[in-house]
């Protein structure tokens, strides 16, 4: 797989050592869970890890997803009509009440987060649904997860997070301690990738669920150059440079007491690959 894709200028990954580092801390905060990718903000952690995955065993069936919707503009009520388009969207990415009731592994959502209204609609709805479904809560609140990748700023036990603000709290305290986690970026990555990072696709807000455009071919001028990162992303996570410094993150967080975090580091760091990436600068 080639590092740039045709009309795209060479892919420039500046980022891509804290990238590497966020993603490690994002599976190890979520145990090793299964992660779905809310949002197109995280599409750089997905394709790295995508790439770093390949040709690893694959023990429990670990899984990458996407729910590649914004949820802007949500938070109020949604009308019925786009209430089933969403749910439409979570099933697709093995959402529903049925999926989480009856996997055998945890899953967690993971988005770029400020306030936290993404992960307060999601989970708004979620537990709807749920509720409507008859599934049993009790199970699956064990097995439901969410990691906010948020800016870098003050460690102060008095410091204020998303999760204990008025919106997020209530929800929050219905998981399990510690099901609900963040971990930390430079605002300069942060921004890159939340803000300004060309995408291979442009956000999918609610005014446009229901677009038949949308399920045509993707176009826009920044595909090109989105591309080469996408593309670029994947053989940088095969390399074998990547995966020894997954597993060194992995290694120095808490959970790497966990079981399923040790037995994710054994399948990088024996998974086939070992190419090295090229190197790039800003």
């Amino acid at each position: 797989m080639g590092a740039r894709a045709e009309g795209g200028e060479p892919a420039d990954l500046w980022y891509l050592s804290r990238l590497v580092e966020c993603a490690a801390r994002v599976l190890a905060r979520s145990h090793a869970a299964d992660l779905v990718f809310v949002g197109r903000s995280l599409d750089s952690m997905h394709d790295l890890l995508t790439g770093a995955y390949a040709g690893t065993p694959r023990e429990g069936g670990r899984s990458l997803r996407r729910l590649p919707i914004s949820l802007r503009g949500l938070y109020a009520e949604p009308s019925p009509r786009e209430r089933s388009r969403l749910r439409e969207h979570l099933d697709a990415a093995g959402l529903s009440p049925s999926a989480l009731a009856r996997r055998s592994r945890q899953v967690a959502l993971t988005d770029v987060v400020s306030s936290g209204t993404t992960f307060d609609v999601l989970h708004r709805e979620l537990a709807r649904w749920i509720g409507e479904s008859g599934e049993p809560w009790p199970v699956i609140r064990r097995k439901l997860r969410y990691v906010g990748v948020t800016v870098r700023g003050k460690t102060s036990p008095n410091h204020r997070r998303w999760q204990q603000s008025a919106g997020s709290a209530p929800w929050v305290r219905t998981l399990p301690a510690g099901h609900v986690v963040n971990v930390s970026l430079e605002f300069e990555v942060w921004g890159w990738l939340g803000n300004w990072q060309p995408k291979t696709a442009p956000s999918f807000a609610r005014d446009r669920w229901f677009d038949e455009e949308c399920d045509g071919p993707v176009r826009h001028p920044e595909l090109p150059d989105a591309l080469s990162d996408a593309l670029a992303l994947v053989e940088a996570g095969r390399s074998r440079a990547v995966r020894d410094e997954l597993v060194r993150v992995l290694g120095r967080e808490p959970a790497f007491a966990e079981r399923p975090v040790r037995e994710l580091a054994h399948a990088l760091r024996h998974g086939r690959g070992g190419r090295r990436p090229a190197r790039r600068s800003r």
